[in-house]
């Protein structure tokens, strides 16, 4: 269990807003490729997004290449160290790489996130930059019953208070980027949590995707990339 470094002061980050400029920009690139490569870097909140996503845009009829280098626990620190994860961006031919962060680490403070979390956003983001494609971000989704690894820092916390915390994070890691999109499935998830059918898109230990949850996130990825 990942810890939180605990903070006296806890700064507001500003949203990072895309603009339609940007999200046009990944439309025209995915349209005009005959068969978009698409990269998932990230760790076990990834293991089954990319097949299902494949699956979707197959029976859809439309040829697309769905990857993932991911490997459980592991932070976007591990994979901006790993010689593995930078060969395979490099030398994919990718059109968008897709970053997913450890499930914890964007909802601590701003402090802790800017040790921990952007220089490495900044390493992976220049190397996914370099050899030609889009960087995107995978906003996670809170533990059904927030943060229990971190009482301490997040008394009393929810699903919901650690939502909204990883929205935060994931805007500052876009805005680290250069203002990258980010692809909203943790808001998705709440937006089910809120219809009272969230527990549902949980695996048993409240915190990974059930079947149902993979689906969910899949089908946010297929629409944010190729739906109208």
């Amino acid at each position: 269990m990942m810890k939180v470094i605990p903070a006296v002061l806890v700064l507001a980050v500003s949203g990072a807003a895309f603009s339609k400029d940007e999200k046009a920009e990944l439309r025209d690139r995915l349209d005009k490729s005959d068969e978009p490569r698409i990269l998932f870097v990230g760790n076990s909140y990834s293991f089954k997004v990319p097949k299902a996503l494949a699956r979707i845009t197959h029976e859809e009829g439309r040829p697309v290449v769905v990857e993932g280098i991911t490997r459980g626990g592991w932070t976007l620190e591990k994979h901006a160290r790993s010689e593995d994860t930078l060969t395979r961006i490099r030398n994919g031919k990718w059109d968008v790489v897709v970053l997913q962060e450890q499930s914890q680490r964007p909802s601590f403070s701003r402090a802790q996130r800017m040790r921990e979390m952007n220089p490495h956003v900044r390493v992976l983001v220049t190397e996914i930059r370099k050899a030609g494609a889009l960087p995107v971000f995978f906003q996670t989704w809170g533990r059904r019953d927030g943060d229990r690894g971190n009482k301490k820092s997040y008394p009393d916390d929810t699903f919901e208070k650690m939502q909204k915390r990883l929205i935060t994070g994931y805007q500052e890691a876009a805005a680290v980027a250069g203002h990258a999109l980010i692809v909203p499935v943790g808001e998705a998830w709440a937006v089910e949590v809120s219809k009272g059918r969230g527990k549902r898109l949980f695996a048993k230990d409240g915190s990974h995707p059930s079947a149902v949850g993979v689906e969910l996130s899949a089908r946010v990825f297929n629409d944010f990339f190729f739906g109208d």
